[in-house]
């Protein structure tokens, strides 16, 4: 990606999508968010951030190969975690047979293994299940789904198992395994993950896979 690349983001109000967001912006690079409620990026995003009220599964080829990345954090609820999907499928569609822009997607830490099974395999047990595992689900079939596709520029990130709000510091990166610090915890802040996305965008070691971070 050129050094001040043109950068669209999809849910830039949310949790990770706001501190990439920031990020981008601190690198010099040129960043519209794509939201649904622009109001919510008040106390969040700069007063002046350059921010479009446009439904993502609207966007359409035009608008998007004329960004060098185009990064999917899009949020929903645990009932309709489908639409991770439905918009992955979207974004595919609309970029077959190209090679640009990147298209990024922040995918959950359930697909990751962890040891002999992964994640998702140890959270569908736990008692409160039935509260929160339709997103690491929905989030595990979207990287499948991107993993057939071999036609398009894309990338993935999957945060550690606990993925809070927090500022950035050194990182571990890897690529499918579950990383954990030396006490047993695997914890990514929003903005490291952030870092460590803008430092692949920026210099480019991976395509059409997918890696993961955790703090140092």
């Amino acid at each position: 990606m050129p050094a001040a690349g043109k950068i669209a983001i999809i849910g830039a109000t949310g949790h990770a999508g706001s501190a990439i967001f920031k990020e981008a912006l601190k690198r010099g690079h040129e960043v519209t968010g794509y939201v649904r409620h622009p109001d919510k990026s008040v106390g969040i995003l700069p007063p002046d951030a350059d921010l479009i009220q446009q439904d993502a599964f609207t966007l359409t080829r035009e608008q998007l190969t004329g960004y060098d990345a185009v990064i999917d954090a899009f949020a929903t609820t645990v009932e309709q975690a489908y639409l991770h999907i439905d918009l992955a499928d979207h974004l595919i569609h609309e970029l077959r047979n190209t090679d640009k822009p990147r298209v990024i997607f922040i995918l959950g830490a359930g697909s990751l293994k962890n040891g002999d099974q992964t994640l998702y395999d140890t959270l569908k047990k736990d008692p409160h299940a039935a509260a929160f595992i339709n997103t690491p689900l929905n989030q595990f079939r979207e990287l499948q789904l991107l993993r057939w596709t071999d036609n398009v520029n894309w990338l993935g990130i999957s945060p550690s198992a606990n993925f809070q709000p927090g500022p950035a510091t050194a990182y571990v990166r890897g690529k499918d395994e579950l990383l954990k610090d030396d006490s047993g915890k695997s914890v990514l802040n929003s903005d490291t993950l952030a870092v460590a996305l803008l430092d692949e965008l920026e210099n480019p070691t991976i395509k059409q896979a997918r890696f993961t971070a955790r703090n140092a």
